[in-house]
């Protein structure tokens, strides 16, 4: 009998939240403990455990399901069943053994009378490992609230209203007038009848370029001068995000929208007197390069921006989308060098990123994945040039420390490198004949965006993508086969399953087997309901609630992305710091008890999801 205690004890003390308490108090519990046998395929709770009860699972597996039959989880060796704690709230919930199970036993009340003092422990059995994980970013964004400045920041702070406005049929001489009294840099022009149904904009730069330069007759109206396609943002957004708008697409005034009508002005001065040595400085530093050579120095500096932010306590999704923001400043300045040396392009194109710099999700010198689609007005002999583009883009990019593409997805391929109709077969073979070499392609230009020239091209292959991929379950079948192949590095035995670094060193690949599999199940979801978003976090909030995720799975793989790219941007941080490489190898001994039961928790949610959507496919 001694002995069988010890052993139980044993197991007990190194199940979480067990391990944080005192040897006298361990003990108590282990007195609590009955076992019973639940043979495959019978529900819980057993005959002989019946009321309150608090579950360990010594041995076997069960699967828990909604009243619909929806796969909620799956829980193993050394997992705690909750749900039976308070047995008058267990509601519609299902929970089947999937294996012959062996169940150590604990009276709940009599639980949380031994641990009342402990009430970390007392949590922790009231959670399911989703709600841990919740709760834990839950945490996190309050101190990112803290911490950052524009992050959190509404941009009601910063606009202004109302806007100076002057109607489409006014003269460019009545804009240019107005503006000059007004001491403003720009106008937004709207209709004759309301002016708060804006038409367009017009900047100081749109008279010097559109008007003087050309020799207009300034009793033209203004229409014929505003830039029509005229960028925006809606009220309640945050500052953060206009700021990382205006960068990108490098505008300096962006007007503020509330019901599709004009409310506000915010401007880049605005937000850069707020926000100092930020991306948007660097950015604004790379525009400036007259070489490649400057652009390389200011590049050196983003791993710092990394650091910093991550010291702030930025969230890992505005880190990826302000690395992304400067790559994408640092390849526009290639091009635009590219372009004053060998003459414009002979027919127009857009040039593409790929993977997590398209998906905004970029961290510090990742390699790059590039492409170009170019008109199909492009005559054999135009390839030359574009080689040429591609080659000196290329090289700059990897001068400024983003390495080449391993697998060679770059416009330096020809194959990556075509008119937008070979695209459009591209993409359709890929559908049509789901090989691996195919989904593996998909996997890459799945996930792309224009950083520069005509987007118009890409939209096109795009939109006729969508069209095809919405509800094709064949090709989902097999991108959803193909995806679940990576699994999340836990083993039966409730463990991490570590592989070995360069170092010999027992790690995880957060990227690989983390991050990787929700960007993955992410881009399914999307791409069955026909989403054009590239951001997983965005695409994760687009399907909830659709056919193809539930608002409260959508939730939690949102939780379990967060926290897996947090714990990798600390932990690039930390290499950074210490005057290393980052990379994506994070030892489990290196974080707390605390983050590896959180970083298995989130790793229980990805394998949820992937059991479900192996179930579906």
């Amino acid at each position: 009998m001694e002995a069988e205690l010890a052993e139980i004890s044993r197991f007990v003390q190194e199940v979480p939240p067990f391990e944080h308490l005192p040897e006298h108090k361990l003990q108590a519990i282990i007195k609590l403990i009955s076992i019973c046998y639940v043979p495959k395929g019978e529900a819980l709770p057993p005959a002989q455990c019946q009321g309150d009860k608090l579950f360990i699972i010594r041995k076997g597996a069960l699967v828990y399901r909604d009243q619909m039959g929806e796969l909620l989880g799956k829980f193993g060796e050394g997992d705690l069943c909750t749900i039976f704690c308070s047995a008058n709230q267990i509601g519609n919930i299902e929970i089947v053994t999937e294996e012959d199970t062996l169940l150590y036993c604990l009276d709940y009340p009599t639980l949380a009378e031994i641990v009342e003092d402990y009430p970390t422990v007392l949590n922790f059995f009231k959670c399911s490992a989703a709600q841990r994980l919740n709760n834990k970013m839950s945490e996190l964004n309050e101190e990112a609230v803290v911490s950052a400045s524009l992050m959190n920041t509404d941009i009601s702070q910063f606009y202004h209203t109302p806007v100076a406005t002057l109607s489409e049929n006014a003269s460019i001489r009545d804009a240019a007038i107005q503006m000059s009294e007004l001491g403003h840099s720009c106008l937004v022009i709207t209709t004759q009848d309301n002016q708060r149904q804006p038409v367009g904009i017009v900047t100081d730069k749109d008279l010097r370029r559109r008007c003087i330069a050309q020799g207009l007759d300034y009793n033209l109206p203004v229409s014929t001068i505003m830039t029509t396609d005229m960028l925006s943002i809606e009220e309640g957004s945050q500052a953060y995000d206009a700021l990382m708008l205006m960068t990108a697409k490098r505008v300096h005034h962006l007007p503020v929208m509330k019901n599709n009508k004009l409310l506000a002005m915010v401007t880049i001065t605005d937000l850069m007197n707020h926000e100092s040595q930020n991306a948007t400085n660097l950015t604004h530093l790379v525009r400036k390069a007259k070489t490649v050579e400057e652009i390389a120095q200011i590049s050196q500096m983003i791993g710092k921006l990394q650091m910093r932010m991550a010291r702030l306590g930025t969230t890992a999704d505005h880190v990826g989308k302000s690395i992304s923001a400067i790559t994408s400043a640092i390849t526009i300045r290639l091009i635009e060098l590219a372009e004053s040396q060998f003459g414009q392009a002979p027919v127009p194109y857009a040039w593409l990123a790929a993977g997590s710099q398209a998906r905004q999700e970029q961290f510090a010198h990742s390699d790059q994945d590039n492409a170009l689609i170019i008109s199909d007005d492009m005559l054999p002999e135009h390839d030359a040039w574009f080689l040429k583009l591609a080659t000196f883009v290329s090289d700059g990019l990897a001068q400024c420390g983003f390495i080449y593409c391993p697998g060679d997805i770059m416009a330096t391929n020809k194959q990556w490198r075509q008119p937008q109709k070979v695209w459009h077969q591209y993409f359709e073979r890929w559908i049509k004949n789901p090989n691996p070499q195919a989904l593996l392609n998909g996997t890459v230009f799945f996930d792309v965006a224009t950083i520069h020239g005509d987007a118009s091209l890409l939209n096109a292959v795009k939109d006729k993508l969508l069209k095809t991929t919405k509800g094709n379950t064949l090709f989902l079948a097999h991108l959803s086969r193909n995806a679940l192949q990576n699994k999340p590095p836990l083993g039966f035995f409730r463990d991490f399953v570590l592989s070995k670094n360069g170092e010999n060193e027992a790690v995880l690949n957060l990227k690989l087997n983390g991050i990787a599999p929700i960007v993955d199940l992410a881009r399914i979801y999307a791409l069955s309901q026909g989403i054009a978003q590239c951001n997983t976090i965005e695409r994760l909030k687009r399907v909830a609630g659709t056919p193809a995720l539930t608002e409260a799975s959508a939730k939690n793989l949102i939780d379990a992305y967060e926290f897996l790219s947090l714990l990798r941007m600390e932990h690039q941080a930390s290499k950074l710091a210490a005057g290393l490489s980052a990379d994506n190898f994070l030892a489990p001994k290196d974080i707390s008890k605390l983050e590896r039961e959180h970083l298995k928790d989130a790793f229980k949610v990805i394998k949820t999801l992937q059991d479900a959507r192996q179930s579906a496919y």
